[in-house]
């Protein structure tokens, strides 16, 4: 009798284990199944091309796919706005820009407050922007494009990734410093942006480096000045804006992070922290962002958050230099 009750009380707490195992398996350990990223620009773009590198390194290390999602509108409103409203569990990921900023900052249908609705998780990379110019424009340097632009004021023209963007207010300091007058004209992304300036439809976009670079190379456009502080080695003919403008200390750089709503338990912050500065450590990884001219960032949470706020603050202050008002 004392045999079969013990029995009984063994299967008793085999159930209750498997219960219980049943009940942890069910939960899971972050990720236990696909991450949605979405990004604020279409396919192809240079900021799509970085979130697809970063997001095939992050489905090898997780285990789980990592898929971009393209969710291109209103200076990347429509993406922050996805994002920001998404559940806070670390499966909805926002690949940003600073349209992330800009977005809020210049668009009065902005739902959003960047330092308020989301938690960073990591600053990525950052790519420095070049001038380019459509070939059969007359200006083959900066110096005897400003001097066309000033001989035909407000008849020359510019293309960008949309209103608000981060090369349309780069472009926009500059034709305030430069005391240029040229027309914008605004796209949904850089793909289709660099389609027209290509094919002639417009003079000349400001855009990243490793979209603009195999265009350069095959000679449809021509690099008039890079963004970065020191020339880059991808383009070493070509001057910095500071150079071929006079315009000290000046620097150009798209930057890439990624954030989460707020709310994402600071388990899953640390564990996509760790695996995204893991791949700016690995050398193969590190070559591919090389190649494209992106320039390795990384850091902790907290150090992305500070220079959100600090970004935030330069953002705004441009933006009224620049005259570019919220629509």
């Amino acid at each position: 009798m004392i045999c079969k009750l013990g029995r009984i009380a063994a299967s008793i707490i085999g159930v209750v284990s498997m219960l219980g195992t049943g009940a942890v398996g069910a939960q899971g350990a972050y990720p236990d199944k696909p991450i949605r990223m979405l990004v604020a620009f279409p396919a192809g773009g240079p900021t799509d091309v970085n979130a697809r590198l970063f997001a095939q390194y992050m489905t090898e290390k997780l285990g789980q796919p990592v898929i971009v999602d393209n969710r291109p509108g209103a200076g990347g409103n429509v993406a922050s706005t996805m994002v920001a409203s998404a559940p806070k569990d670390g499966y909805t990921l926002l690949y940003n820009t600073s349209s992330f900023l800009l977005g809020a900052l210049a668009y009065k249908s902005a739902t959003h407050t960047p330092l308020k609705d989301f938690v960073p998780i990591v600053r990525t990379v950052g790519v420095p922007l070049v001038v380019a110019m459509y070939p059969k424009v007359p200006a083959k340097s900066m110096q005897e494009f400003v001097a066309l632009a000033r001989a035909k004021p407000g008849k020359m023209n510019y293309a960008s990734s949309g209103a608000g963007t981060i090369d349309h207010l780069a472009f926009a300091m500059l034709e305030s410093r430069l005391g240029i007058d040229l027309t914008h004209v605004p796209y949904k992304g850089t793909a289709p942006a660099l389609a027209d300036l290509v094919g002639g439809q417009t003079e000349t976009f400001m855009t990243t480096l490793n979209t603009v670079l195999p265009f350069v190379q095959s000679k449809q456009l021509t690099a008039l000045a890079v963004g970065s502080k020191a020339r880059s080695p991808l383009l070493p003919g070509v001057p910095t804006v500071a150079e071929a403008t006079g315009i000290p200390n000046i620097e150009l750089t798209a930057w890439n992070g990624i954030v989460a709503p707020v709310g994402t338990s600071a388990e899953v912050v640390s564990r996509l922290n760790a695996v995204v500065n893991d791949a700016l450590k690995d050398a193969v990884f590190l070559k591919k962002l090389e190649a494209s001219g992106a320039e390795p960032y990384g850091g902790t949470p907290e150090a992305y958050e500070k220079f959100l706020a600090t970004e935030q603050v330069s953002l705004a202050a441009s933006l009224k230099e620049a005259g570019i008002e919220k629509q």
